[in-house]
C-alpha cells in the first residue's frame, strides 16, 4: 500500500474509532481499537509502542461548551492557525482554533502541568476534527473529554511537524486525565 493510501486507511479508522464512541461511548473498546491501530498500522508513528492511559474520569468531561467569539489571531507558516474562539473549562479558558489548510478543521490543543511529566512536553490534542477527532456536540458548542486527549505524532517520531499548544491552550492545573507517556 501507499504512504498516501496508508495514511488514508489511518485516518479512516481514527474517525471510525471516535464515531463508535460518539454512538456507543465505549470508553474501554476505543482505547482497545486506538492501541491496537498504533501497535500495529505502517502509519502509526511509533509501531510497536503500547500506550497507556489515566484512568477514565467523568469529571474531565464536558459537552455542549459553547464556544465563545475571540479576536482573530494568526499563527504559523507550515501549519497556520487562526482563533475561531475560546471555550471556558471549570480549570481555565482554552483557544478554538481552525487548521487554516486545504480541508481545515477544528483544533484545540492542550498543555498542562503534567507536560514533560507524564504526558508529552509540547502538549496533548484534545480536538482534532482534520483527523476525526471530534466527539461532537450542538450546534456552535464542543463536547471535549479530556479523558480523550493525546499525545501528537511528533512526541513519538522526529518525522512528523504537529503544531503545539500555542499560549492560549497552556493551564497550569494537572490534567491527569487521557494519554500518559510510554513506561
Amino acid at each position: 500500500m501507499s504512504v498516501d493510501l496508508a495514511l488514508l486507511d489511518w485516518r479512516r479508522r481514527v474517525a471510525d474509532l471516535y464515531a463508535r464512541l460518539r454512538a456507543t461511548g465505549d470508553v474501554d473498546g476505543f482505547r482497545a481499537g486506538r492501541a491496537a491501530l498504533f501497535r500495529t498500522h505502517p502509519q502509526s508513528p511509533r509501531v510497536g509502542v503500547e500506550l497507556r492511559w489515566a484512568p477514565y474520569d467523568p469529571a474531565w468531561r464536558f459537552e455542549d461548551v459553547p464556544v465563545e467569539p475571540a479576536p482573530e489571531v494568526r499563527l504559523g507558516d507550515v501549519e497556520p492557525l487562526v482563533r475561531i474562539g475560546v471555550v471556558r473549562l471549570p480549570f481555565g479558558t482554552l483557544d478554538v482554533w481552525w487548521v487554516d489548510v486545504y480541508g481545515g478543521g477544528v483544533f484545540v490543543p492542550l498543555r498542562d502541568a503534567t507536560a514533560g511529566d507524564t504526558t508529552y512536553g509540547g502538549g496533548r490534542y484534545v480536538l482534532d476534527t482534520a483527523k476525526g477527532a471530534d466527539l461532537g456536540g450542538a450546534p456552535g458548542t464542543l463536547t471535549l473529554d479530556l479523558n480523550h486527549a493525546y499525545h501528537p505524532s511528533c512526541a513519538y517520531d522526529a518525522r512528523w511537524t504537529c503544531p503545539l499548544a500555542p499560549p492560549g491552550n497552556v493551564v497550569d492545573v494537572p490534567v491527569d486525565a487521557g494519554e500518559l507517556l510510554p513506561t
